[in-house]
């Protein structure tokens, strides 16, 4: 495998309060479509729903004939061909109905090593909200919900995800399973 750079990146859903984010490493040939994957499977979302990132006022997806503005080829664009320096900042959106924006960091650029996995999470914070549960809105709704069995929306707020969510798990070890699976 050729040597290349690492990008540690501090992905943050915006809005959240406290905030839910995760810290990842990832390499500098890594393309946006596969960063799509990795914020997937890291913030732990279930990739039901349309996403793009927002770079330099560009947006960047799998092209559709139905895209309402010009989209550029996430597949054919790398972090490193993107040009990124250590405190670029840009926008991936997932699920446009609930608008789950995420805000990215690059906050090192650092050498890689040989014998690490990439991509891999290095820390995070925070449940990943439940699907279709209404943007961060619908989420803090959800979390008052739960917490009382006096709630209007308790029992099918229960009845839906189940009575054992924890907004405050995060699993590193499982995350970075699954990546070691998928890439």
């Amino acid at each position: 495998m050729a040597k290349t750079t690492v990008y540690q990146l501090k992905i943050t859903l915006q809005d959240s309060k406290p905030p839910i984010w995760r810290r990842v490493l990832v390499k500098a040939t890594t393309t946006l479509f596969e960063l799509h994957e990795i914020i997937q499977i890291t913030m732990g979302w279930d990739n039901y729903h349309l996403h793009q990132f927002i770079i330099d006022n560009e947006y960047y997806a799998t092209p559709h004939p139905d895209d309402w503005h010009t989209v550029l080829d996430e597949r054919k664009y790398s972090l490193k061909k993107l040009d990124f320096v250590e405190k670029s900042k840009f926008v991936y959106e997932y699920d446009f109905g609930d608008g789950w924006g995420h805000t990215i960091l690059v906050e090192k650029i650092l050498p890689y090593e040989t014998g690490k996995q990439y991509p891999r999470c290095i820390k995070g914070k925070r449940a990943c909200p439940p699907e279709d549960v209404g943007g961060v809105w619908g989420y803090a709704e959800f979390l008052e919900a739960i917490k009382d069995p006096e709630h209007e929306s308790y029992e099918m707020y229960v009845d839906w995800i189940g009575d054992d969510f924890d907004a405050e798990e995060f699993d590193l070890e499982e995350v970075n399973a699954i990546l070691k699976e998928y890439f």
